[in-house]
């Protein structure tokens, strides 16, 4: 049987990518799914893209790794497509919408966002019918088969759910967390004949994630700190 990592929403917080990394390995799991947005927000979008590379065995696309690749006429924006290297652009592209996988007889499914899009965002609190839509197919997931279980990213905040005809996860964001300010990432234990879930929280050095941010010219600074210290949404 088998362990998978499953972490997201790194937004080129390589500082805490790094403290996420460290942590799976002190916990012996090797299989690591990565559930896209890789870039934007912080700095180093491209040093997460050469990290996301060696150690993820699986990676969905984010809204961001989508987004990023069209032209802009953003300041904001341009100053992270800038920051981006050819290969990191050809990687972004390559990437697939959804993973699918059997694991002690139940049908798994991780995306970004939602079933039908890596911009569909489903929050914790809104309405059941919509929640449950999260266990539907579409033709971007391209199957018949219903999920048990659904792990996705998007809305940077840990929980999990369970209803009668699922589970759904969401498995928080490593580098801007808006519930606590701590990474975020859940352990998927196929170990366990009913394969248990386990949210995993990592501290990390946010004063040094900042100064770097500064060193390197981050745009609107002052929202990311906001984000990655108090946990406040920009676009609150």
């Amino acid at each position: 049987m088998t362990k998978i990592a499953i972490i997201s929403d790194i937004h080129g917080n390589k500082t805490a990518l790094e403290a996420v990394l460290k942590d799976i390995r002190f916990r012996n799991i090797d299989r690591i799914f990565c559930l896209g947005d890789l870039i934007g927000k912080g700095p180093q979008g491209s040093a997460c893209i050469e990290l996301i590379q060696k150690h993820c065995e699986r990676v969905v696309r984010g809204n961001w790794d989508v987004f990023i690749q069209a032209p802009t006429d953003n300041a904001f924006l341009q100053w992270y497509k800038d920051r981006l290297t050819e290969e990191d652009y050809q990687y972004l592209n390559s990437l697939p919408f959804h993973i699918d996988l059997e694991l002690n007889g139940q049908f798994i499914r991780f995306f970004h966002a939602s079933p039908r899009s890596e911009f569909e965002r489903i929050l914790h609190s809104h309405p059941i019918e919509k929640r449950l839509s999260m266990f539907e197919n579409s033709e971007l997931t391209n199957s018949n088969n219903k999920p048990d279980i659904v792990f996705y990213g998007d809305i940077h905040t840990t929980f999990l759910h369970t209803y009668t005809n699922g589970i759904l996860c969401n498995v928080g964001s490593v580098g801007n967390s808006l519930d606590l300010t701590t990474a975020s990432y859940a352990i998927l234990d196929g170990t366990c004949a009913n394969n248990a879930i386990q949210f995993i929280r990592v501290e990390y050095d946010k004063e040094a994630e900042l100064k770097i941010a500064e060193e390197l010219g981050l745009p609107q600074l002052d929202k990311y700190y906001d984000e990655i210290m108090l946990g406040k949404y920009r676009g609150a």
